[in-house]
């Protein structure tokens, strides 16, 4: 009896032993089934998501063949012009590209006549573009946008239009966002403002500062000379000027605090010029010397961390002025905007800002795959292909030299090494 007892005893352990093995494993199947599953939706997700985006992008790039057909017909009918501005700048959700055929009707989905509906996007009949279900469902386009956006790189050039609705007289840079701070806290490296203000080595600029900027301006009136860029008439004409705006720390109150100084400094010639010397906050500043520009020493919060206002000149001869801002950021790279407005800085209200027209267009397009959307904000530059212009004519990075001769009979090269 005993005998049998022990052997019942053991058959009911092998019998826990190979229930609870059984458990094991099934939990560890059932695990590994569910991160299979977890990985697939995760990779079905990411394609919808990323065929989403495709959608969206295939909006922009309609957009932009309705600029351009913008551009052909405003450069052979102003009426036609204007009129077709007012329709690409609608509201309705894809009416701006289904004006002059740019998308056909065919592609169109839904809506009716007054509110098209979603456009289909498919590169081919197969089955999975089909299943993929893409289209873009709403795309608007902005011709007139309050500011121009960019980013550049150091020592990058960026030649802008400045074409507003209506007249404006002042040109506000803002520079160096939390995009360019190195710092995770959003700590800007700043120095106190010294005379003179140092270039230093690009080796020796902190990678955590704002760039100095250059700002150049170029400009014409109705009537003008090659001769008139060369000159500075007075203290309120000129036609070619440039500026050296200068980071540094400082403490002050009002708007100057993000180094922000309203409509006191004329953009005039090599140097800054003020009304008066209760203007000027850095009255020792040697003429042509870099201007000072108070920034903030933290943009964690948002916005930039330098801004300064500059008062344009009138054109020599007077007239309607055609404008072109060129930025170039030295050490380091930047983003930046620039606002035009009339009779000073921006207001809080933004009362006085000149939208720009026609300058870099603002696209907002929302893409669709089966049922995940990617929305798109994006920013087009539209050059005036009547009035094509050059960025520079010579833009070099780092070092230049130019040491040839060159005679009736031969060419004689140089010695210097850029």
């Amino acid at each position: 009896m005993k005998t049998m007892s022990r052997n019942k005893q053991a058959g009911a352990v092998s019998l826990f032993v190979v229930i609870f093995a059984m458990l094991i494993i099934t939990v560890i199947t059932v695990s590994f089934l569910r991160l299979m599953m977890s990985d697939q939706q995760q990779s079905s997700d990411n394609d919808l998501s990323q065929s989403a985006y495709d959608s969206a992008m295939a909006g922009v790039e309609d957009a932009k063949r309705a600029l351009l057909r913008y551009q052909q017909v405003c450069s052979n009918s102003p009426t036609d012009c204007a009129a077709l501005s007012s329709q690409l700048s609608t509201d309705v959700c894809n009416a701006g590209v289904l004006v002059g055929g740019v998308v056909p009707n065919s592609a169109v989905t839904g809506g009716s006549p007054s509110t098209p509906g979603e456009i289909k996007v498919q590169q081919s009949s197969s089955s999975n573009d089909v299943d993929l279900n893409q289209a873009y469902t709403c795309l608007t386009m902005k011709l007139e946008t309050e500011r121009y956006v960019g980013n550049a790189s150091p020592n990058q050039g960026q030649m802008i239009p400045l074409v507003g609705v209506s007249g404006y007289d002042t040109v506000t840079v803002y520079w160096y966002d939390r995009d360019d701070v190195s710092n995770v806290t959003g700590a800007v490296s700043l120095n106190p403002l010294s005379s003179p203000r140092p270039l230093l080595q690009q080796s020796s600029w902190p990678a955590g500062r704002p760039s100095v900027m250059r700002a150049q301006l170029i400009q014409f009136g109705t009537n003008f000379t090659l001769g008139d860029f060369d000159i500075v008439n007075g203290s309120s004409q000129s036609n070619s000027n440039t500026l050296f705006l200068y980071p540094y720390s400082g403490t002050s109150s009002g708007n100057a605090a993000i180094g922000y100084i309203p409509n006191t400094t004329p953009f005039v010639g090599q140097d800054i010029r003020k009304n008066n010397a209760a203007d000027d906050p850095d009255p020792d500043s040697p003429n042509s010397s870099p201007v000072g520009v108070q920034c903030r020493a933290n943009v964690s919060s948002g916005g930039y961390a330098c801004a300064m206002s500059l008062r344009l000149p009138t054109p020599i001869g007077g007239g309607d002025r055609t404008a072109f801002l060129r930025l170039t950021p030295f050490y380091n790279a930047t983003h930046y905007e620039i606002a035009l407005s009339t009779g000073g800085a921006p207001d809080a209200s933004g009362s006085n800002v000149i939208r720009f027209k026609d300058v870099q267009p603002e696209i907002d397009s929302t893409g669709r795959a089966n049922d995940v959307f990617r929305r798109i904000l994006s920013r087009v530059d539209l050059y005036d292909t009547s009035f094509p212009y050059p960025d520079a004519s010579i833009d070099v990075t780092g070092n230049f030299c130019k040491d040839f001769g060159v005679t009736n009979d031969a060419y004689i090269a140089g010695s210097c090494t850029p």
